[in-house]
């Protein structure tokens, strides 16, 4: 079956003699055991619960992989990954990266005397110089967050594995629907499934998916150890979701390829970050290992306040720090979802202060169009008068 056929058709719920067309909500802690001296297949929910296990399922057979884990947040899933290196071994990350990961990279990952290093993933040569002896584990983007950067699969998990290092891709910008990195050689498949994967800003989750059976066995005894797995209503709401990713993702994709063009053309935008523009660098390279070149948008106006004004001026882009929703969202992410990143740090990562990010959803295109028109002009209007006023 074809992806968007396996969206909507899979077991949903197994052994069930009702056979409901709607994965039901196991909305319980613990199951009761037939025998006092041996478990049945589920006993507490944190270790595992019949509507979770369908999405895990689900999950893992979109992106094509071995086994999928549904937990708590992105950041959890981002998190669970440290406990796949011990003290003394490092993480590799790309220098273009969501401002939470850094975070926890920098800030939490050490506590376990782990180092991490970044570097350009996007420049293949450079980046391999940096995988040492004691690198287990790289972690990129791609396109990456927020200058959607665009890093070659194939290549760096060639490089990683001659190492003997793993490659871990966060697919959230793309989805399963646009990108899979497990075929491209990727170990593992990181989602903030809060974003394209729910689509509608109501569940807070995360995913992992492996292809390697004995990896997959290690992240399983790691999540039922450490408690962060997705509760039942949340995986009932994500499971939904999901039903309907390749109708969001099409008509937000169209919208934004259409949005990228208008802020190409007026004057008040000096550069526009999009994989799908002719300019883009990367744009042969991301055609070649992706379906689609999503829906968000970055763009620079030359201005921090111009930025500013321009966010606050919105009315149908919201001003909201994820991405991936059926409404339209706007952000400064040096103010937002990058705001953890130190500026210094910002700086010599080359993220401008200016950047607005866009997140494209689901309503008409004219209408978001002209919503941006009215806010660039508003304002420019009041850069010009704050300019007269000084």
């Amino acid at each position: 079956m074809k992806l968007t056929t396996r969206l909507v058709n899979f077991e949903r719920c197994p052994n069930d003699p009702y056979r409901p067309v709607a994965t039901p909500i196991y909305q319980t802690a613990t199951f009761e055991q037939q025998s006092a001296d041996s478990f049945g297949e589920y006993d507490y929910s944190r270790s595992g619960n019949p509507t979770r296990s369908v999405l895990e399922k689900q999950v893992a057979d979109l992106e094509n992989g071995h086994r999928a884990f549904c937990l708590a947040s992105g950041m959890a899933a981002i998190s669970l990954l440290a406990r796949l290196l011990r003290p003394g071994e490092e993480l590799l990350a790309g220098d273009d990266l969501y401002g939470g990961a850094y975070r926890a990279f920098s800030k939490v990952f050490c506590r376990s005397g782990i180092e991490v290093r970044y570097s350009d993933a996007a420049n293949v040569e450079e980046f391999a110089r940096q995988i040492g002896p004691r690198t287990r584990l790289v972690h990129i983007e791609t396109p990456t967050n927020p200058l959607l950067r665009v890093v070659d699969l194939v290549a760096l998990a060639e490089i990683a594995h001659s190492r003997g290092a793993l490659l871990s891709v966060d697919n959230s910008l793309m989805s399963p629907y646009l990108q899979n990195p497990l075929d491209l050689g990727a170990d593992i498949v990181v989602h903030s499934a809060t974003k394209f994967l729910c689509g509608h800003s109501d569940v807070t989750a995360g995913a992992i998916v492996v292809r390697d059976p004995a990896l997959a066995e290690e992240l399983a005894f790691l999540q039922n150890a450490e408690g962060a797995a997705l509760g039942p209503f949340d995986s009932f709401l994500l499971l939904r979701g999901i039903k309907t990713l390749g109708l969001r993702v099409q008509c937000q994709q169209s919208n934004a390829g259409k949005v990228a063009e208008f802020l190409c053309g007026h004057p008040a935008v000096r550069k526009v970050y999009y994989p799908g523009l002719d300019g883009h660098p990367g744009r042969a390279l991301h055609e070649r290992q992706a379906r689609g070149y999503g829906s968000v948008i970055g763009f620079e106006t030359g201005s921090f306040e111009l930025s500013r004004r321009l966010a606050e001026a919105a009315r149908i882009f919201a001003i909201t720090v994820s991405f991936g929703g059926i409404n339209s969202s706007i952000s400064l992410p040096g103010c937002m979802s990058h705001a953890s990143i130190p500026a210094e740090v910002r700086a010599n990562r080359s993220l401008p202060d200016d950047l607005v990010r866009v997140s494209v959803g689901i309503e008409d295109a004219d209408d978001l169009i002209g919503d941006l028109e009215q806010a660039l002009e508003v304002a420019t209007d009041r850069s010009r008068l704050a300019v007269a006023a000084e």
